[in-house]
């Protein structure tokens, strides 16, 4: 079994596993598996966009225009589906990438990285200033419903069918970025990494392959975004936008490492994880200890978690 083909069969046993185990899970639990798949499609995001040496201080942005174009929908305009409202936060992202895609295509280095943390912080400017968004205190969205069904007052918000819901959005994602990443598309993100230049002189084009990677990047942090909304049932600013959640999607792709599609949500689930038991039993030190945690990793773990897995493979095949 190859390589590629194995990675299919695990993401499959996997979103069959995550969806028989949730009838025999406490509440907090699926919410936590939950909340840890959503932001694992923003670090996926970050993922490909990372294997071309680019990195994003700013795609609170695009989690953000997820989050606000399906509290929107579902307030302003009075949908209800939950699948319809996930494609309007997947509109807005994807709009807002492709046009920012132009100009941002052309940047490296730092300046790749705070140019977007620029457009974040001013979505968050205007977010914060609007009475009708509900300014910092952001506004709440209703339980949504899922072709025509919805979910009884029994019912915790996270039903079977959000949770399921979530789980196949990430499945078929994952997939298609996996098949991305290794098509030629794919492949010349880690050439661009390796040697720009080199790159333009076989006659590919950088900003071409750079401003898929970006527009690409956004559907997924947008997607994140719009399922977070329909799990908390909330949306602010300060909780999509600001630089303090992109900086953590960031610590997240760094601590999972980009080596697999799998990665950023082993990842997303450790930290929050880390947090949860943090949070608990350290509030007043709890942001030490994540930071404590990422220097752990970058000190031994270079390449993020996934490393683990990859030198368990290797040390497999010898044998």
């Amino acid at each position: 079994m190859t390589h590629q083909n194995r990675t299919v069969w695990c993401l499959t046993i996997a979103l069959v596993l995550l969806l028989a185990v949730q009838p025999v899970l406490p509440g907090w639990a699926v919410n936590m598996i939950a909340m840890s798949l959503s932001n694992g499609l923003v670090v996926l995001g970050l993922m490909v966009i990372m294997r071309a040496g680019l990195v994003s201080f700013g795609h609170g942005l695009y989690f953000g225009l997820g989050g606000y174009g399906t509290a929107l929908g579902a307030v302003f305009l009075g949908i209800t589906d939950a699948f319809v409202l996930v494609l309007l936060g997947i509109i807005a992202s994807t709009f807002v990438g492709f046009v920012l895609s132009f100009m941002i295509a052309r940047y490296r280095g730092i300046f790749f990285a705070l140019l977007n943390l620029a457009f974040s912080m001013l979505l968050f400017g205007i977010l914060v200033n609007s009475i009708v968004l509900g300014s910092t205190d952001g506004f709440s969205v209703p339980v949504p419903s899922y072709f025509g069904y919805v979910p009884s007052s029994a019912e915790t918000r996270v039903s079977y069918l959000l949770y399921g819901m979530i789980c196949l959005l990430v499945y078929v994602s994952t997939l298609a970025v996996h098949r991305y990443l290794n098509s030629t598309m794919g492949y010349i993100g880690e050439a661009i990494r390796e040697n720009e230049v080199r790159v333009d002189y076989l006659g590919a084009s950088v900003k071409q392959a750079i401003m898929v990677k970006y527009i690409i990047s956004a559907i997924l942090a947008g997607m994140g975004g719009a399922c977070t909304v329909l799990l908390i049932g909330h949306v602010t600013p300060e909780d999509t936008v600001y630089w303090t959640r992109s900086g953590e999607f960031v610590f997240v792709a760094i601590l999972s490492g980009t080596g697999n599609v799998a990665a950023p949500f082993i990842g997303s689930a450790m930290f929050e994880l880390v947090r949860t038991y943090a949070l608990q039993y350290a509030p007043e030190v709890w942001q030490m200890l994540l930071g404590a945690t990422l220097l752990l990793v970058i000190m031994f773990l270079p390449s993020g978690l996934w490393s683990l897995i990859r030198s368990h493979d290797r040390k497999r095949e010898q044998t």
